[in-house]
């Protein structure tokens, strides 16, 4: 019995049988009309060969890391460089069909993969950054450092590319605020505290894992929050367009990328993790509302929880 403050999605294949349902599953090249805001089931190197060629305005990518890891019982196997960089090397063959000539791409990856990942994307792509990600939580270790980072490649298919900054600046705390005539500048003095909104670095410590009080929450291994595909999102992509995460998992990217008017296709290969894309996807239509997301900032880790008390008590 889970507590009632506990809101991990974790319903089995037996109880999302309708969820299941919901997804499709494709043998032939098909249209664009027939994949759009989908859930595809399938292996997505077999998959990938049937999406439509430049339909895609943006690449998401959260491949499994060359690490031994359990996908509810689908076995990831860490292995040599050489055969991690074979495999990045396939999936990125089987998307550059599919990006528009403007389309934008990000990668996630751990320390130890990132050199490899970033080696095959420079190959294909125009690198335009690597983004550094504290996750806050990481497996203490007694002989090493604890691992607490992952990196993001950003990426382009040219020098032609979509980047919203004002859509993603940081609402940070001002500490020693300064003024002019006796008001602020460059900051905004509310009721709540003080703020200033910055333009986002790439170095990015604002977001947590997600946690089993979040109603985004699911019982997959690695999910990423909700939060961190939205900055990707707003940056690279406009309303409308198309997004593709070949490696779904438990639908983040299809979720954030539905809350934000945006099109989404996802392929994923495990049914668990498709019935829990499906019920977050169902849960978006009537929550829209995206952790540390308000106002059109993203705020700092604690200060939007702070802002929500104070306009619930007042």
């Amino acid at each position: 019995m889970k507590a009632d403050r506990n809101k991990t999605i974790d319903i089995s294949v037996e109880e999302g049988r309708e969820y299941l349902e919901r997804c499709i599953s494709i043998t032939e090249k098909s249209p664009l009309e027939q994949i759009i805001d989908r859930t595809i089931l399938g292996d997505t190197f077999e998959t990938l060969k049937l999406l439509p060629d430049k339909s895609v305005d943006l690449l998401i990518v959260d491949p499994p890391y060359n690490l031994d890891k359990n996908f509810n019982g689908n076995k990831f196997k860490k292995t040599s460089d050489d055969l991690y960089e074979e495999y990045t090397e396939k999936w990125i063959s089987l998307v550059i069909p599919l990006l528009k000539d403007n389309a934008t791409i990000y990668v996630c990856c751990d320390w130890q993969s990132s050199p490899t990942v970033g080696k095959v994307l420079k190959e294909h792509f125009y690198i335009q950054n690597r983004i550094t990600w504290q996750r806050e939580k990481g497996r203490g270790a007694l002989s090493n450092w604890k691992n607490g980072m992952e990196d993001i490649w950003f990426a382009t298919n040219s020098k032609t590319y979509t980047f919203n900054v004002e859509a993603v600046k940081v609402r940070r705390k001002v500490i020693a605020p300064y003024k002019v005539d006796g008001k602020p500048k460059d900051w905004e003095e509310t009721e709540w505290g003080n703020f200033r909104n910055t333009y986002p670095s790439n170095f990015w410590d604002d977001i947590s894992i997600p946690y089993w009080s979040m109603p985004e929450n699911t019982a997959h291994p690695t999910q990423k929050p909700e939060k961190l595909l939205a900055k990707l999102i707003l940056a690279s992509s406009s309303q409308g367009d198309v997004i593709l995460d070949p490696f779904l998992g438990s639908g983040s990217t299809s979720v954030t990328a539905k809350k934000l008017g945006r099109h989404y296709i996802g392929i994923e290969q495990n049914e668990q993790y498709c019935i829990w894309a499906e019920k977050r996807l169902e849960m978006a239509e009537t929550d829209t509302t995206i952790q540390g997301y308000a106002d059109g900032v993203f705020w700092e880790r604690n200060t939007n929880a702070l802002q929500q008390r104070f306009r619930i008590n007042n």
